[in-house]
C-alpha cells in the first residue's frame, strides 16, 4: 500500500483524524466493552442517541481503524459469515482516552454552555 502525501507529512495528525472521527469514536468506545459483530455493532452506535451509521460509514471507518492497527477483524469460515471486530491492545488504549474526553465533555456541558451563553451574549452586545 503506498502511502498518501499526507500521511507521509503528518502522519500523527491522520491517525488522530481516525480516532476523533466522528463514527471512529463511537466505534471505539462501543468496542471497549467486547467484541461485536458489524450489525451489533452498527444498532450500538445508534442507540447512542445519534443519526444511524450507514453501512457503507461503518464499513469505511472500520477498515481505517483496522489498517490503523486499532480494531482486529476476526471472520470466521463458517455458514452464515460471522465476523466479529474488536480492539487491538493499541485500540484498547486509544479508547480509553477517547472514552475518558467523551466523559469529560459529558460532566463539563454545562459549563460549556454557560461559556457559550456568555460569549453569545457578549457578541450581541457589541
Amino acid at each position: 500500500m503506498t502511502v498518501s502525501g499526507s500521511e507521509a507529512l503528518c502522519p500523527h495528525r491522520l491517525v488522530l483524524e481516525h480516532v476523533t472521527s466522528r463514527w471512529g469514536v463511537l466505534v471505539l468506545i462501543e468496542l471497549l466493552d467486547r467484541p461485536r459483530r458489524f450489525s451489533e455493532l452498527r444498532r450500538a452506535i445508534g442507540a447512542q442517541g445519534g443519526r444511524a451509521v450507514s453501512e457503507k460509514m461503518l464499513t469505511q471507518t472500520l477498515q481505517t481503524l483496522e489498517r490503523d492497527g486499532l480494531v482486529h477483524r476476526d471472520a470466521k469460515p463458517v455458514i452464515p459469515p460471522r465476523v466479529d471486530y474488536s480492539l487491538t491492545g493499541l485500540g484498547r488504549e486509544a479508547a480509553e482516552q477517547v472514552r475518558a474526553l467523551a466523559l469529560w465533555t459529558q460532566r463539563r456541558m454545562d459549563d460549556v454552555e454557560r461559556a457559550r451563553r456568555t460569549y453569545d451574549e457578549a457578541r450581541a452586545a457589541s
